[in-house]
């Protein structure tokens, strides 16, 4: 039997500074570096408050994770962090100890708590040399401002305690703090309170911005200028914004809102579901946008054919990975839109889903030449549609020749149903084993999903409850 390792020195210190009932700046100059994060969590869960302070005030990172310790709105001893950089703020000298630079309040850290506090019973790793600890000396403090990272979602008709006290603690401390929100979210918020708080954050910081919430057009037009101050934003997902009759002024507001595109030089992705304020112009948005996007998603709204000839016109979708227009009807759009549109992609194109856009048979088949050609496509979904049992045929041997091609999704054939949209579940059976014949005949493994329009089930436009349709190749014998 082996004897047990003897605890180093190290070990000892951290477990009798643990017993301590509170710490000071004056102890904490000279403790080691990887002692920092334990003594940390260790005061954080005993809401032991003066030795947080102490303990930010000589924080030895650049980082203090904060987010993936605290459960909004539970936040105690966060408080007792903001006071004690607020001591720090104050400070024209600062321990060199130091090098806190953001606090980062999202719900991140976890890796940073785990490599700093896995390995030992206090929590400092054996494998790990200690960091020698700095000189008691003071610097002066930096110029630049704290930041502050906090992702926000504005879910409620209010604000909550703790939002409430933090962006005053913020707008108070403005010229030393930077509040930057990478992600921002609005379910269900007056447009006053978001307002105020986006007058607390740094707008250039966001990066996605979801709304999903139903506004007029008149209340997006108030959040336009915001948009148009977020100059790195890569992601936005906007969602039921309606329109009155249209007038004069919806049509100021349309404007008002597209022209904040020109300032998004780093849009990406694109994802308006609802936006019945584009139909028949949706060039104005087009010609606004100032970079190539990787994702263009215009769903369950109506569009013209002449909205459709600008998507393939600009010069910003000619690199799309992904393009979304389910739920937009096209049954009377001329069969070459779509063909021109997917050429116009084609070598780039991943994901394409034209779910309940009311494809006719002719115009899946000006379309299924360009649709092979894309050689990069990994899904296609043409769920809702009515389609014949022959064109589906012609669809998955056109599709047949994609190498990345692994999820399909395609409407039952129409000849499932009765005139008036009664399934035929017999006539399904068979005709789901005749497409197995073909998937056989054609000899490559494939999976391909089959969905009833509307779902017997939940009554939705598209089911996703069918048993899908796989065919494997038989092994060599």
């Amino acid at each position: 039997m082996s004897a047990p390792t003897p605890p180093r020195l190290l070990d000892l210190a951290g477990r009798h500074l643990l017993r301590a009932e509170d710490l000071d700046v004056s102890t904490l100059e000279s403790v080691p570096t990887e002692l920092f994060p334990p003594l940390f969590l260790e005061a954080f869960d005993g809401y032991r408050t003066e030795t947080l302070k102490a303990m930010v005030q000589t924080w030895p990172f650049v980082r203090l994770p904060l987010g993936a310790l605290i459960d909004l709105p539970h936040v105690g001893p966060l408080q007792a962090v903001l006071e004690a950089l607020d001591v720090l703020l104050a400070q024209k000298v600062r321990s060199r100890r130091c090098k806190l630079r953001v606090l980062d309040l999202r719900k991140t850290g976890q890796n940073f708590w785990s490599m700093w506090s896995g390995a030992s019973s206090y929590g400092c790793s054996g494998s790990r040399t200690a960091a020698v600890a700095e000189p008691r000396s003071m610097t002066r403090q930096p110029s630049t401002p704290l930041k502050v990272f906090l992702d926000l979602c504005l879910k409620k008709r209010t604000l909550d305690n703790f939002l409430t006290y933090f962006l005053r603690w913020v707008e108070q401390r403005k010229s030393s703090i930077h509040l930057c929100c990478k992600k921002l979210k609005i379910v269900s918020m007056p447009m006053d309170k978001i307002v105020k708080v986006l007058s607390t954050v740094q707008l250039d910081c966001i990066q996605e911005v979801q709304v999903s919430c139903t506004w007029s057009l008149s209340t997006l037009a108030t959040l336009a200028p915001f948009l148009g101050e977020m100059s790195n934003l890569q992601r936005l997902h906007l969602s039921h914004v309606h329109v009155s009759a249209f007038k004069k002024q919806e049509h100021d507001h349309v404007v008002q809102i597209t022209s904040q595109f020109r300032r998004l030089g780093h849009l990406r992705d694109l994802h308006l579901e609802s936006p019945s304020f584009l139909e028949g112009c949706l060039d104005q948005m087009l010609r606004c946008l100032r970079s190539p996007l990787d994702s263009l998603s215009i769903t369950k709204c109506r569009l013209t054919e002449s909205d459709l000839t600008h998507v393939s016109q600009s010069p910003d979708i000619s690199q799309l990975k992904s393009l979304d227009l389910s739920g937009v009807p096209m049954t009377d759009f001329r069969p070459e839109l779509l063909q021109v549109l997917l050429e116009k992609v084609a070598a780039t194109l991943q994901e394409v889903d034209l779910d309940a856009c009311g494809i006719t048979d002719s115009q899946l088949e000006a379309f299924l030449p360009a649709l092979s050609r894309c050689s990069q496509l990994r899904a296609v979904s043409l769920c809702g549609n009515l389609l014949s049992t022959a064109v589906l045929e012609k669809l998955l041997r056109h599709t047949a020749v994609l190498p990345c091609l692994r999820q399909e999704r395609y409407p039952a054939p129409q000849e499932s149903y009765r005139p008036r949209g009664v399934l035929l579940e017999a006539r399904l059976a068979r005709l789901r084993a005749q497409l197995l014949e073909i998937l056989r005949d054609l000899g490559r493994p494939r999976i391909i999903w089959i969905s009833l329009s509307p779902c017997p089930r939940c009554g939705e436009d598209v089911c996703h409850h069918m048993e899908p349709i796989v065919y494997s190749c038989p092994a060599p014998a």
